[in-house]
């Protein structure tokens, strides 16, 4: 039976977990509503975490290096979006081609940082709300990374469903040729969505290197951006959905951690790929309820407007 403390560390840890998948994912439903399908969000999260790291390191600020790394991401998301949007090559391509360019530029900004450390971001403690028992360090004892997040997750909902802007968003997601005959910039909108994605994904490896683990290491988002990817279908492009979702597989690569401490002999090899494991069952159960019905009309198709 878990104490009190033990329990609060464990939802404290699983909500920091769930964190770099909330922020990844957030941007990529955007850029996905918009009829863009990225692959690239591994590779910008990776270009965020180690020029976060870098310009944290250098500056001797974290607030510099998380704005560095929203940056970073933009900068790489530029790069997808002038093939995919503007030259309308194929999506799925120029996705995998960022990702592997993001993993070299992070290897070659990173490579002398190997080894070093920083003081990561500190926890936005409020006293007598984070000592609270069980919950407290989970909800008043985060980094603002996490309450960020959060944030972001509110406008996003709010924006898409409540605001113009996240209509004609979602109608050029849609119908792209319809929203052009409206009179609607169909690619500078889902330029600005792929933006957005790109500076979400900064920021989720921003917080990898500056606050959840604050080191480099090379390829240190382990996969996390192929997770988001599948949480954005997991949520079916719905934002609540997508927190759900986040926290959940932010449990599942916790409880790696922890299980082999309660004695039940579990292999590490197993519990290291159970992320994993959880993403495949989740998308074979998303299927087999069709609730992938959800995705926009025009994911992945390339627009090309009339001359």
């Amino acid at each position: 039976m878990l104490d009190a403390a033990i329990l609060g560390a464990v939802l404290a840890s699983i909500v920091a977990a769930a964190t770099t998948l909330l922020l990844a994912s957030l941007g990529e439903l955007v850029a996905e509503r918009a009829g863009t399908l990225n692959l690239g969000v591994e590779g910008m999260m990776v270009v965020g975490a180690a020029v976060g790291y870098a310009t944290a390191y250098g500056t001797g600020s974290l607030i510099l290096g998380a704005i560095a790394a929203v940056l970073a991401g933009v900068m790489l998301s530029l790069v997808f979006a002038v093939l995919a949007v503007w030259l309308a090559t194929n999506q799925v391509a120029s996705g995998l081609a960022t990702t592997i360019l993001g993993l070299g530029i992070a290897g070659l900004i990173g490579s002398p940082f190997v080894g070093t450390r920083l003081d990561g971001a500190p926890e936005l403690r409020i006293a007598g709300l984070t000592d609270l028992p069980v919950i407290g360090e989970m909800l008043f004892g985060q980094d603002a990374f996490v309450y960020l997040s959060l944030l972001l997750l509110a406008g996003v909902a709010y924006g898409l469903s409540r605001t113009r802007a996240g209509l004609v968003l979602r109608a050029v997601g849609e119908n792209p040729v319809a929203a052009h005959a409206l009179g609607h910039p169909v690619r500078g909108i889902r330029t600005l969505a792929v933006m957005f994605g790109g500076a979400c994904a900064g920021l989720a490896g921003a917080h990898l290197s500056l606050a959840y683990t604050p080191f480099w290491a090379s390829d240190m988002t382990a996969g996390r951006g192929w997770i988001a990817l599948a949480l954005v279908v997991f949520s079916a492009w719905k934002p609540l959905w997508l927190l759900a979702g986040a926290y959940l597989f932010g449990a599942v690569s916790i409880l790696q951690l922890h299980v082999q401490g309660f004695g039940l002999g579990v292999p590490s090899q197993l519990l290291s790929a159970l992320p994993y494991i959880a993403t495949v069952v989740a998308l074979v159960a998303i299927s087999a309820l069709k609730r992938g019905q959800g995705a926009p009309a025009g994911l992945g198709v390339p627009f090309v407007p009339d001359r």
